[in-house]
């Protein structure tokens, strides 16, 4: 049987060849991803700036957050809503689910906090832009906006923070919109967002993916008729009580949650 001479001259070229291209793949990959990386950062900041440029917005939304319950079933709390706002610190939202119908209002000094379901309404004193009130509403009462990280003023380095992987997945359709398609890693959570293409890159659609509970549930939203400047519709930023509302504290406000009260909150993994 004939012996093949790995030895060759022949065989050492091709073995040569063969690095040499390995080489070629490896640093070509290396370059593609710190360029699709690079490309998705900026499209991600050239929504951030469009989106903190415009001085009204409105828009519709229907989102969904997951629950994991003790047997490990997954479930999806279904809701929709509307936000109006007018920068830099007006705003007025409506959110409705089975479990939740709340109208919020807010003209720059006076959040006020309505509870259709059972007629009653809390008011807070947060006088400032929309930024201050995100803030207050997210981290000293735990009742964040919807995507509010979108609507801040910087949200480009609220989303960026404590990022450790970007991808850029190309372009996919939302609502028949074409988007570009970027997704984002943490340590505590992995989100994607699709951006519309075009002079009006604002998004439309935004998912959270939590790895700290079991199961690791979405919350996502979808946003629909999308408006900017003179084509936003007049709002009500001021709350009027005209159903003859009961004030109440705001840790007795009901319904304002997307978990029903006989939901419990259990601990992360």
């Amino acid at each position: 049987m004939k012996m093949t001479d790995f030895t060759s001259p022949k065989w050492v070229l091709h073995g040569i060849c063969v690095v040499a291209l390995s080489l070629v793949m490896l640093f070509g990959t290396t370059t593609g991803i710190k360029a699709e990386q690079a490309d998705a950062k900026r499209i991600l900041k050239a929504m951030s700036d469009y989106m903190a440029a415009q001085q009204a917005i409105s828009f519709g939304f229907d989102a969904t957050l997951e629950v994991v319950t003790l047997d490990k079933q997954k479930l999806g709390l279904a809701s929709s809503g509307s936000l109006n706002l007018k920068r830099p610190g007006k705003i007025f939202f409506t959110r409705t689910g089975g479990f939740t119908d709340i109208e919020l209002y807010f003209d720059g000094k006076m959040m006020t906090l309505l509870g259709k379901n059972l007629n009653v309404y809390t008011q807070l004193e947060v006088e400032g832009t929309l930024d201050h009130l995100i803030d207050e509403l997210k981290n000293t009462y735990n009742q964040p906006l919807p995507a509010a990280d979108l609507l801040l003023s910087n949200s480009y380095d609220e989303l960026m923070l404590d990022v450790v992987d970007v991808k850029d997945l190309g372009t996919g359709v939302v609502g028949g919109v074409a988007c570009d398609h970027l997704a984002f890693r943490t340590e505590d959570v992995d989100w994607q967002i699709w951006i519309a293409q075009g002079e009006q890159p604002y998004p439309c659609r935004y998912v959270i993916t939590s790895k700290l509970i079991l199961g690791e549930p979405q919350y996502s939203v979808q946003l629909r008729d999308w408006q900017t400047g003179g084509s936003v519709a007049a709002a009500e930023y001021s709350f009027k009580n005209q159903t003859n509302a009961e004030k109440v504290d705001f840790k007795d406000i009901k319904g304002a949650d997307d978990l029903p009260d006989h939901f419990t909150k259990g601990d992360s993994k």
